[in-house]
C-alpha cells in the first residue's frame, strides 16, 4: 500500500506521519496517534461524533482523507484543556449534558467551536450549531442548557 509523509499540527504539537493518503483523519487521529476521545458514531458524516475543529473548521474527521490534513491545524477533544477541564467540557458534566458518551466529544467540540465564533449564542443559535450532531440518548435538552450555561459563564471569555 502507498503511503505518504504527512506532517500536521495536533493539538498544539507538531507532528509527522507515515500513512496511506486516503486513510480518514478520524483513523490517524484514534489508532496512529491514540488520541480515542474523537469517536466514531456512523463513518459516513452524518452524526458528528468524530468533529474536529481543523483550521478552524468544524469537520467531520471520517469524511477527511489524511492528505487533506497535511500541514492544517487539528484540535480534538484532547486539546481543549490539557491538564484541566475546559468550560464548556464543565458545563456538560454540571448539566447532564453528556449521557452514554459516543456524541459528547462531537458535541463538545462543535459548542466549542460555536462559543469561540459567537460567545452569547440565543438557543436557536445553540442549536443550529449542534444540528449536525446526533445523539440517541437524549432529547438534546440537557446539551443545549450546558451549552448556554457555558455562554453565560465568566470563563468562556478565555477561549
Amino acid at each position: 500500500m502507498k503511503t505518504s509523509r504527512l506532517s500536521l499540527t495536533i493539538n498544539g504539537a507538531r507532528r509527522t506521519i507515515e500513512t496511506p493518503p486516503m486513510k480518514r483523519l478520524l483513523d490517524v487521529l484514534r489508532e496512529d496517534f491514540q488520541l480515542t476521545g474523537t469517536k466514531e458514531g456512523c463513518g459516513e458524516g452524518e452524526c458528528g461524533a468524530c468533529s474536529v475543529i481543523l483550521d478552524g473548521v468544524l469537520v467531520n474527521s471520517c469524511l477527511v482523507p489524511a492528505l487533506h490534513a497535511a500541514g492544517a491545524n487539528v484540535r480534538t477533544i484532547e486539546g481543549l484543556s490539557p491538564g484541566g477541564s475546559h468550560p464548556v467540557q464543565a458545563a456538560f458534566a454540571r448539566c447532564g449534558g453528556a449521557q452514554c458518551g459516543i456524541c459528547t466529544p462531537g458535541m463538545i467540540m462543535a459548542s466549542v467551536h460555536l462559543l469561540e465564533r459567537n460567545p452569547h449564542p440565543s438557543r436557536l443559535e445553540i442549536q443550529e450549531a449542534l444540528a449536525g450532531n446526533l445523539c440517541r440518548c437524549t432529547g438534546y435538552q440537557k446539551i443545549i442548557d450546558a451549552v448556554q450555561a457555558a455562554s453565560e459563564g465568566d470563563e468562556i471569555a478565555d477561549l
